[in-house]
């Protein structure tokens, strides 16, 4: 009988901390979150892939990134569904549904039904989770 691999991405806390820089590693492993219009990428506008900083999958494609005006991020839809995974989040008081890397449970940031056609999804993402790959 054949065993099929873990396709999860395992590290050790102190794996995790020598890979990510402080910021990186609040954010991801601590399910933190950035300061609006002080992450990486808010405001990029080239075309590539935004990729997971933690264990590189591709995650969101310039594509569907649009200018939510929150400062974050903001994208309509993942490159796949199975990139990203969805996790209810009762923090702060509120009720929300976190986001996580679908191969290494880092925390991304949060969907909210408010975005554009087609999917009136916003995938607003914390710039620090995300490693931006120019075409």
């Amino acid at each position: 009988m054949s065993q099929t691999a873990d396709p999860k991405v395992h590290k050790t806390d102190e794996e995790w901390r020598a890979a990510l820089t402080p910021e990186q590693y609040r954010i991801t492993r601590e399910h933190g979150t950035e300061r609006a219009f002080t992450g990486p990428n808010w405001d990029n506008k080239e075309d590539g892939t935004y990729r997971c900083v933690c264990c590189d999958r591709p995650l969101f494609s310039s594509q569907t990134k649009f200018d939510s005006g929150t400062g974050w991020p903001s994208f309509y839809a993942p490159l796949e569904e199975e990139a990203v995974s969805a996790h209810k989040d009762r923090s702060w008081f509120m009720s929300r549904t976190e986001i996580r890397c679908a191969d290494c449970d880092a925390h991304l940031g949060h969907v909210f039904p408010d975005g554009p056609a087609p999917t009136g999804q916003r995938y607003c993402m914390n710039g620090h989770a995300l490693r931006f790959e120019k075409e």
